[in-house]
């Protein structure tokens, strides 16, 4: 299984690299290929990407803002417009503390996608793909107070899992129905119901970070749900979507499309006043996520992006909330995030992420669970070695401090520290994606 692992992702590798040679990087077709693409409501931008169903597009069908740069390969063949974009982190990572460890690990994503025009919309394909399950050390990647899925049927605590090898495979069809109105469609057996904000692992904000957010289960964990059907109407700079979904965590199978019945819904509004913000509000239920609980539970997150443009550079901040009911025993968790990166000089990127996170599963073999609420504060830089027309390659590392009650210091150490240090690979910059 490994093996086939491997030569899926070399393919997927394989096909990124000639869109990256392809019509030397494809920096220069703004102008032909604008008009595959419907221009969509209320979205009257010269900046608007001919591969994507919005300017805003983000994960899923959520928003980020418009005015974000992209790190992506772009091309076009006949009719068909091509995308492909990823990251790859090579990682020595170390936990503090005594629950602590320091392992070198990979964190890595790929995504390919592929656009055509049909009737008067436009029908989108994504295929995104991880090697994580073979470059995370076991039981996942170290992170402190992290916690959520399991790791040989029990809950993993103070591990990040990995995604799956299958993260999207998905469908998207855009059609303009009035000049300020457009109708959605969207799904597949991999994708993302219309629940959260812009999932973690394509945010702008946190682009630079390796690192999963503690608030992940209590904010964007559906990113890769096993059978999502949504649709919805964008009504000049708002957006409303809904969604059925299988809302059941992905097993430990990470090599498989784990398909059940879709008996989660989830609703979600999205605002795009201008090009520099987006907010969203959503809300779901979740039919028995969690493996290892027998409950179901209701989610709510709100957030809001900002990206300001700047000469050689750009500063982008994301604020996430996220809100989790557990029905089987009628109590909250919360979570919320600060997160913000500023690239300046072109080369250089400073980048921080701030967490309160309300945690109860971290003693899953105790007989009460008692709720703690965990405090995160992350401080990095990235500096670009090579930005090639085609790549780039950055080094980079952070820092982790940690608030905590004062009854956990017996287990976690008084002032755990940790740190990552590590290298960045992502295809170049294009400055004419949004």
């Amino acid at each position: 299984m490994q093996r086939v692992i491997w030569h899926l992702f070399a393919v997927a590798v394989l096909t990124c690299s000639s869109l990256a040679q392809d019509a030397g990087y494809s920096m220069q077709m703004s102008g032909q290929n604008q008009s595959h693409q419907p221009e969509a409501p209320g979205m009257n931008m010269d900046t608007t990407s001919p591969f994507l169903p919005s300017p805003h597009s983000g994960s899923g069908t959520g928003w980020e803002p418009a005015s974000t740069p992209e790190h992506e390969w772009m091309t076009s063949h006949g009719s068909w417009d091509l995308m492909a974009h990823g990251v790859l982190f090579l990682t020595y990572n170390q936990q503090g503390g005594p629950r602590g460890a320091g392992k070198a690990e990979s964190v890595n994503w790929l995504m390919i996608m592929e656009q055509h025009r049909l009737g008067s919309g436009t029908i989108l394909f994504r295929q995104m793909f991880s090697a994580e399950s073979l470059t995370s050390p076991h039981p996942g990647f170290p992170e402190l107070f992290q916690t959520g899925e399991t790791y040989h049927g029990s809950p993993l605590v103070d591990h990040q899992h990995p995604h799956n090898l299958f993260a999207e495979l998905s469908m998207y069809y855009s059609r303009p129905l009035t000049e300020k109105i457009s109708w959605l469609f969207y799904g597949g057996p991999a994708a993302e119901p219309a629940l959260g904000p812009v999932t973690y692992i394509h945010r702008a904000s946190g682009a630079e970070l390796p690192a999963a957010p503690l608030g992940h289960h209590l904010q964007d964990s559906t990113h890769t749900s096993f059978g999502v059907v949504t649709t919805g109407i964008v009504i000049d700079h708002f957006k409303v979507e809904a969604s059925a979904f299988n809302g059941r965590e992905p097993n430990e199978q990470r090599w498989s499309i784990q398909l059940a019945a879709l008996d989660s819904w989830s609703a979600r509004l999205s605002l795009a006043p201008s090009p520099n913000w987006t907010a969203q509000y959503s809300y779901g239920r979740l039919e028995h996520p969690e493996a290892l609980e027998p409950g179901s539970e209701r989610r709510q997150t709100a957030s809001i992006e900002y990206n300001r443009p700047f000469d050689q550079g750009n500063w982008v901040t994301s604020l996430v909330w996220g809100r989790k009911h557990k029905d089987i025993d009628d109590t909250n968790q919360n979570s919320y995030l600060v997160e913000s990166t500023a690239n300046f000089l072109r080369r250089n990127y400073t980048y921080t992420r701030l967490e309160l996170v309300d945690k109860d599963e971290l003693f899953p073999a105790a007989l009460l669970h008692p709720s703690f609420r965990i405090g995160t504060y992350t401080f990095g830089g990235v500096r670009d070695l090579v930005q090639s027309h085609s790549w780039q390659l950055g080094l980079g590392a952070d820092v982790t401090f940690y608030s905590k009650p004062a009854a956990l210091d017996p287990v976690y150490g008084n002032n755990p520290v940790s740190f990552r240090v590590f290298l960045r690979l992502r295809p170049a910059l294009n400055r004419v994606a949004h």
